[in-house]
């Protein structure tokens, strides 16, 4: 195993191919520089991302994704998992970095971090880039604010078997750690594209795919009412505004879902988890 110490750690990947090193101090240039990924100007300049704990790595070593760089500590060693990371990023060329608690807490800004922690190549796909016949089921974000709420429809996406998420105009960073974090790993499991609308409705029209918009307005119809066509793409707006209404008229159909209480809507990523799982059903009846 090759092991170098903190002082001469170098700072760039390619000349760490496939090597383990061990780094302890706070003030480590590569230690310093990753930091700086919690910071979204820095993670659009390096093209990297970071992701922290076994089960998201795991999740990404099993998407054959792995990253650059893997940091650990002690306390990680000796879980077959972690073995399995390490074993596959040196066969990928990576670095393994032992390190401390303390580092791993300036890396990822939490007191108490989790034993791991990857920095992940940030995947710039478009629009061209989709297969839309290769999933039924594609959720459409318009405008989401909040990481958490962007990092469950991932998660939802990755359940009920979506081919991804289309981000559309301007959203919260999907690479953000607090977004990382909430997706479970579904950031690595669902393709994610950032586009502008008048970028995403042509290409839409290009080819199949049935435009289903969670709408408040008038002409909505129940969500349970629509026979729903594959490839469908769910379009949910932003969480206090909702879209815009020439969004939702674009729209093949504009689905409501009953409240029965007080509140007249539902948040944004459990509306996208209850439309995905009606399509979802939807489609299981048809198969069975």
């Amino acid at each position: 195993m090759n092991f170098s110490s903190d002082k001469h750690a170098d700072t760039h990947a390619d000349k760490h191919r496939g090597q383990r090193s061990l780094i302890e101090s706070l003030s480590n240039p590569l230690v310093k520089r990753m930091r700086l990924l919690r910071e979204k100007r820095h993670r659009k300049a390096e093209g990297l991302f970071l992701a922290e704990g076994l089960r998201i790595a795991t999740e990404a070593r099993e998407a054959g994704i792995l990253p650059h760089w893997l940091f650990l500590s002690e306390d990680s060693m000796g879980h077959p998992l972690v073995q399995a990371m390490v074993d596959a990023v040196l066969r990928n060329g990576g670095e393994v970095i032992d390190t401390t608690p303390a580092v791993l807490s300036k890396l990822s800004g939490k007191d108490n971090p989790q034993t791991i922690v990857g920095i992940y190549p940030e995947p710039r796909p478009k629009l061209s880039d989709i297969d839309r016949t290769s999933a039924p089921i594609w959720l459409v974000a318009e405008r989401l604010r909040d990481p958490g709420n962007l990092g469950t429809i991932l998660r939802t996406g990755d359940a009920v078997g979506a081919g991804g998420l289309i981000l559309l105009d301007e959203s919260t960073d999907p690479y953000a750690v607090e977004t990382v974090r909430a997706s479970m790993g579904a950031i690595f499991t669902q393709q994610l594209v950032q586009a502008r609308w008048d970028e995403f409705l042509p290409w839409l029209r290009q080819g199949e795919g049935q435009l289903v918009a969670t709408w408040l307005g008038d002409d909505t119809v129940d969500y349970q009412a629509v026979s729903y066509q594959a490839p469908t793409f769910i379009l949910i707006g932003n969480e206090s505004q909702g879209m815009p209404a020439d969004y939702a008229a674009a729209a093949d159909v504009r689905v409501k879902m009953p409240m029965m209480g007080k509140a007249d809507s539902l948040n944004a990523a459990v509306a996208a988890a209850v439309m995905a799982y009606e399509v979802l059903n939807q489609n299981r009846r048809t198969e069975a």
